[in-house]
């Protein structure tokens, strides 16, 4: 059995929207465990109903508005802290939360700790592209100020990913850029094309662009925290505002109703891949155990996703593979 932590507590909706996405993965995982991190009133009816679920009691949650760190060290009975020493114990092999990421992140580095030779633990995730490629994009937003190195880092780490999650053999690294020539950028951004392209182990393909993406040109996508954070809400908001034009033009005309009928299902499917739902959250690459963020707008799908994909993560070895593939790659 695979015993997944989820915090009961994290997210912009009631926990009643996180107890039902639990719900689900349970019915859909029969080889799992979750323990239930949250107030006693939410978690112990919960796990009262489910064989398979077990309540962790705690009297603190830590808002999405707190200093991360502060709100981590002061609330050592929040259901982050909690989770993740859970995780840290022995008593779990990973930890999901829809709560405040930079909570989490600092609980990841603080409580459940991170690999060695890991400087930072960054935000990762497989965005869609053309023809099914998806490509790894990180930072997600764990590090809004990154140095050099950091980035350098980053990319060991993306390529790692790609290769034991997405199963590619030599991944492609591209660094986010305002464009694709090498003399193009910002000060910062030319000491890490610099610094990328002389990078022992990786296998760097240059500048790439916002619209990149989602073309799945690239395997690896890397950037800072504060700009990755920005490129993927705009994605999610370009999905939703699409979806929302057309049914508005749909309620106008006859013609346009009966031609968005038609293609509903295929807009449905790509309003969900760009949505986050789908992969439920982003993986905290770094740490020695795997951590995943969901979206603090979060529905019952994107919690039962995240829930799972934190049991594939442990089930991979992702962690022990990361540190792995990291520590070739430097030697």
């Amino acid at each position: 059995m695979v015993r997944v932590v989820v915090d009961a507590m994290g997210g912009d909706e009631p926990p009643e929207v996180v107890l039902e996405g639990i719900a689900r993965a349970l019915e859909a995982d029969a080889d799992l465990e979750v323990i239930v991190a949250g107030n006693e009133e939410v978690v112990v009816p919960f796990c009262a109903k489910h064989a398979r679920a077990e309540a962790l009691v705690t009297t603190e949650c830590i808002e999405m508005g707190e200093h991360p760190t502060q709100a981590v060290r002061r609330k050592k009975d929040s259901s982050i802290v909690r989770g993740c020493r859970a995780v840290r114990a022995g008593e779990a092999d990973a930890f999901f939360s829809a709560g405040s990421t930079g909570a989490i992140l600092a609980a990841g580095t603080l409580v459940v700790g991170r690999t060695k030779g890991v400087s930072r633990a960054a935000l990762a995730c497989a965005m869609p592209g053309i023809d099914g490629h998806m490509t790894t994009f990180l930072d997600m937003g764990a590090n809004a100020d990154c140095t050099t190195d950091m980035i350098v880092q980053f990319a060991r780490m993306g390529q790692a990913y790609s290769q034991v999650v997405l199963g590619v053999e030599n991944p492609t690294v591209g660094l986010l850029n305002n464009g694709t020539e090498e003399t193009k950028g910002s000060e910062s951004a030319l000491e890490r094309h610099k610094a990328l392209a002389e990078a022992a182990g990786v296998n760097f393909a240059g500048n790439c662009e916002g619209r990149d993406i989602l073309t799945g040109s690239l395997d690896v996508i890397v950037t800072d925290g504060y700009t990755g954070n920005v490129a993927v809400k705009t994605v999610e908001g370009t999905a939703k505002f699409i979806v929302s034009a057309l049914k508005a033009e749909a309620a106008r005309s006859k013609r346009v109703a009966v031609g968005a009928l038609m293609v509903k299902p295929a807009l449905k499917g790509v309003a969900k891949l760009l949505s986050g739902d789908a992969y439920g959250g982003a993986a905290l690459l770094g740490l020695k155990a795997p951590v995943l963020v969901g979206h603090g707008a979060t529905n019952p799908e994107a919690i039962m996703n995240g829930t799972l994909a934190a049991a594939r993560c442990v089930r991979e070895d992702l962690c022990a593979k990361l540190a792995q593939a990291m520590s070739a790659s430097q030697a």
